[in-house]
């Protein structure tokens, strides 16, 4: 049991954080995270273990998030928007604050299997081949996948309202002020 927490306790935060991007609700994603933990633990016997269990936790954590968000869209429930993280950011700048507004509002406008990929191998600093563990698809599918979200951050983050998707979402706001 003792070697079960040394290699999983370590994973938590950065299971919460992934959690929270995937899911953008702070509760629901703390019962994903303890949900991953406990059929982590439970099935601790049938994982690889000639592979990082880290990759292995990560995928249980994301599968389970995949089918909670089916089961929300099914029961017509919406994305709840992130309320309260702002104490994760303890002690920013009022600029610090709007980038990291800009970059949630961002990563909510990519689609679910760009966003899981620039979380992975972008926050959580996942190997191309981990992260396709992970997702359980190919290394050039993420390849490909990072690539496009990317590339869609930077258009996002720079203003560029080209597709009528973000146009119709995105409000103004004040950037900076000089």
């Amino acid at each position: 049991m003792k070697d079960i927490l040394l290699q999983i306790e370590p994973l938590i935060p950065g299971l919460r954080r992934y959690a929270r991007a995937l899911v953008r609700n702070r509760a629901t994603a703390d019962d994903l995270v303890q949900d991953c933990l406990e059929r982590a633990v439970a099935t601790w016997h049938r994982r690889r273990k000639d592979r990082d269990p880290r990759s292995w936790v990560f995928a249980i954590l994301h599968n389970l998030a995949v089918n909670r968000l089916r089961q929300m869209q099914r029961q017509g429930h919406r994305r709840a928007d992130a309320a309260g993280d702002d104490q994760l950011f303890a002690q920013r700048t009022q600029e610090d604050r709007l980038q990291q507004r800009d970059l949630l509002r961002a990563l909510a406008e990519l689609p679910e299997d760009q966003c899981s990929v620039v979380l992975l191998v972008g926050v959580e600093d996942f190997t191309y081949a981990e992260t396709a563990e992970v997702l359980a698809v190919p290394i050039g599918t993420v390849i490909s996948r990072l690539a496009r979200g990317r590339e869609k951050l930077r258009r996002l983050l720079e203003g560029d309202t080209t597709t009528p998707r973000v146009r119709l979402r995105r409000r103004p706001y004040l950037r900076r002020v000089k």
